[in-house]
């Protein structure tokens, strides 16, 4: 059974992982989505299993934050979230970079503008996507779910305005060329709405 984390523990490992960074002189940025960034934003009180990373951040000569792929972690990093998953007893992977798939497809728009950072342990910074980015991502991952889906519901709990949604329906319709798609992306607003009633 994987190992559930609340924002007390997601901010317990994160701290593990950036004070285990500090140690050997080194220093890592990363951005997360889903249910850890909903959690540790207040955004929602429920567990997650694992720590959706969707980019890293690196400086440019201007020092300036710049986002690219996540995968592969620097060698240093992989081996603070390894030796973090060890010593407080979480899954191999409760730190992973599946999310970062999206870059294929693209990124939600405004996500480099939508970053909150927070740094753990001192040398682990921590970019947490804000609600514009949650909303599209969170209604992109229920269209793939049904009703009753943790991203159903996450979308729910986030509680986006039409204005909000329709931001959101502009960038998902384009995730996925099937003709069934649209409809399929419609059916979950129209049960965002319904919710709210």
């Amino acid at each position: 059974m994987p190992y559930e984390l609340r924002a007390a523990e997601l901010q317990e490992a994160l701290s593990a992982v950036g004070e285990l960074l500090a140690a050997e002189g080194e220093r890592a940025a990363i951005v997360v989505v889903g249910g850890a960034a909903m959690n540790l934003l207040g955004l929602v009180r429920r567990s997650t299993s694992d720590v959706d990373v969707i980019a890293r951040a690196v400086r440019d000569e201007r020092g300036e934050l710049q986002l690219e792929r996540a995968e592969p972690f620097p060698p240093a990093l992989g081996q603070a979230i390894r030796t973090a998953a060890r010593d407080l007893g979480l899954d191999e992977d409760w730190m992973n970079a599946v999310v970062e798939a999206q870059w294929t497809l693209g990124l939600p728009p405004g996500l480099r503008e939508d970053i909150t950072w927070r740094n753990y342990g001192g040398g682990l910074d921590v970019g947490l996507v804000g609600r514009r980015t949650l909303i599209a991502l969170k209604l992109h991952a229920a269209v793939d779910s049904d009703a009753h889906s943790v991203h159903t519901q996450d979308l729910l709990a986030l509680g986006p305005s039409d204005a909000e949604l329709e931001e959101a329906v502009a960038w998902v319709r384009r995730q996925d060329a099937a003709k069934e798609w649209p409809s399929l992306v419609e059916q979950v607003v129209g049960h965002v709405q319904r919710s709210r009633r």
